[in-house]
């Protein structure tokens, strides 16, 4: 696994080194586990680890399970089953869970109250959002926030015992109500919240907020560099306001990044979970979701999105990705593993008229051009076959090289054929050709010297194997998501074109033994895998060319 040689974020931790303010590398991955993971999450995933990697330093995976109304064991699951296939290995710094510090949470939060630096408020949350200000207004103090240490410490206990109800009070950090920045004008750190926890069962029913519980969490853990995505920017300050204020003699730093977008592609967690929920995708694995649950099950590989990743760049600049770069990274790494096999996705049947009926003969075809050790196999040939129905016209358009009456085309590693008649139903529709072969012209025939313009794949009619394949396409139809028009959703851009369902696949008899997870070139075609949870059902990875130009 390549680590960038160089990025803003290598440059600051060498300093650190230089310099001593750090003499090692702890770093984390702190998910919250209220659905599946997805590219994006992969992006941080990808620098948390490879940066702890560079410096033979420590990676934590720890669970942000501080909101008990949206976390479950299965997503925790789903995550730590991600992070693997990802990464490869088990986190080397451990695992933890952001619930496991609700103790020291509380006893920090007494501690703030004792200091004077915390205070139990009852205004609601719409009055809070008044008394905040604007951008350009400094905000008005709370009435309760000169509440003696006393009266706070009576209050924030019996919130603890459940004496209140949801809503009705809230621990806010005293910082200053005129800061320039929102996020230091006392701002809540600890909410009522009466709902069993997936871990601490009933024993809390106040639960503390994410930008009071993360620094404790990094600091106890021993977090030397907090890297996160650029929207917490502004949080920073009350990152450090909180570490200082508690006293804690290790003080981790935090450094952003720009966050992952990807055209076509929408992060948000709740639409993904609606187009879940709602059954309009087949679960949170569906191969059109960037979930890594998904991506994972159409067929891309870690070494594929770590490569896309790092080719899209690390750097504090917002930017967009074009997914034709991550197709780029699949088909590059498939190109050269990916074993080649025969599909005819809408088969058209061919009578070689001149060809015995009882003859079977073989060709010998590669089963990778990329790689001579990878060997052959042979194909069977037979009087009735199938080609692709793309592979014949009728009445051909312009510079159409494959078959059409009076016309020849090579079978690819086989003979040249020539078609004599269509055969069309009640309809028009052809369902038939009738043809004849050059017999001279098989691959293994030293007299074979003919050349056509034309190749076509085929099948033996009466070898292949039944299959059915899924071909899938962008999830949504708006290129760049981030532009979403303020009276529209993502659901006016569901592209319903998104999954193509072909049924009547052929595939050749090496494939009779259904391999899920397996990854196969059908040739002229594209990249497949075996579905693993749909037996006989193969998606489509990606296309076998793409527009993206590589830079």
């Amino acid at each position: 696994m390549e680590e960038n040689s160089s990025n803003f974020i290598f440059d600051i931790i060498d300093a650190d080194l230089a310099e001593g303010r750090e003499d090692h590398v702890q770093t984390r991955f702190p998910p919250e586990p209220n659905g599946r993971l997805h590219i994006g999450s992969a992006k941080a995933i990808y620098i948390n680890y490879t940066t702890a990697r560079k410096y033979g330093g420590k990676f934590n995976l720890r669970f942000d399970d501080t909101n008990p109304s949206k976390e479950n064991e299965d997503y925790c699951r789903s995550i730590y089953e991600d992070i693997l296939w990802l990464t490869g290995e088990e986190p080397n710094g451990g695992v933890y869970y952001g619930s496991d510090y609700f103790d020291k949470c509380f006893e920090y939060a007494v501690k703030l109250i004792k200091d004077g630096k915390a205070y139990v408020c009852d205004l609601t949350a719409e009055e809070m959002r008044e008394y905040r200000g604007t951008l350009t207004t400094p905000g008005k103090e709370s009435p309760y926030r000169n509440r003696s240490v006393e009266e706070n410490l009576d209050l924030f206990y019996r919130m603890r015992d459940g004496e209140f109800p949801d809503g009705a009070k809230t621990l806010r950090a005293k910082i200053d109500m005129a800061s320039p920045n929102m996020n230091m004008r006392d701002p809540a750190i600890y909410r009522i919240l009466h709902m069993s926890h997936h871990r601490q069962g009933d024993k809390w029913c106040v639960y503390p907020l994410y930008d009071f519980a993360h620094p404790i969490q990094d600091a106890t853990e021993g977090i030397t560099h907090s890297l996160c995505s650029i929207e917490f920017s502004d949080h920073r300050v009350l990152y450090d306001w909180v570490v200082d204020n508690i006293g804690f003699e290790h003080k981790p730093h935090q450094y952003e990044f720009a966050r992952l977008n990807v055209t076509y592609t929408v992060m948000s967690k709740r639409y993904l979970r609606s187009l879940v929920e709602e059954n309009i995708v087949d679960g949170w694995d569906d191969p059109r979701l960037p979930t890594l649950s998904g991506l994972r099950r159409r067929g891309y590989t870690p070494a594929a999105l770590f490569d896309f990743i790092r080719r899209s760049g690390i750097s504090k600049t917002l930017s967009t990705a074009d997914v034709g770069l991550l197709e780029h990274c699949i088909r590059e790494e498939l190109n050269k593993t990916a074993l080649r096999r025969v599909a005819v996705l809408k088969p058209l049947k061919v009578v070689l008229t001149n060809y015995p009926e009882d003859k079977v003969e073989y060709f010998a075809l590669p089963n990778n051009p990329e790689d001579p050790e990878a060997g052959t196999r042979d194909l069977p040939f037979t009087r009735e076959l199938y080609i692709d129905q793309d592979d014949f016209a009728m009445v051909p358009p312009p510079k159409f090289h494959r078959l059409s009456p009076g016309k020849e085309v090579r079978l690819m590693g086989a003979y040249i054929i020539k078609c004599e008649e269509a055969i069309t139903d009640e309809n028009g529709n052809v369902v038939e050709l009738r043809c004849t072969a050059d017999l001279e012209t098989g691959s293994g025939n030293p007299v074979d010297g003919r050349k056509v313009r034309g190749v076509s794949h085929w099948l033996s009619a009466k070898y292949a194997v039944d299959a059915k394949a899924n071909l899938y396409n962008h999830l949504l139809t708006l290129e760049i998501t981030s532009d979403l028009p303020e009276d529209k959703t993502y659901n006016d851009y569901f592209n319903p074109e998104s999954l193509e369902v072909v049924e009547g696949m052929k595939l050749e008899p090496s494939m009779a033994e259904f391999k899920p997870g397996e990854k196969y070139q059908f040739v002229r075609v594209g990249y497949f895998t075996g579905d693993i949870r749909h037996p006989g059902v193969y998606n489509r990875i990606v296309g076998l060319k793409g527009s993206y130009k590589v830079k």
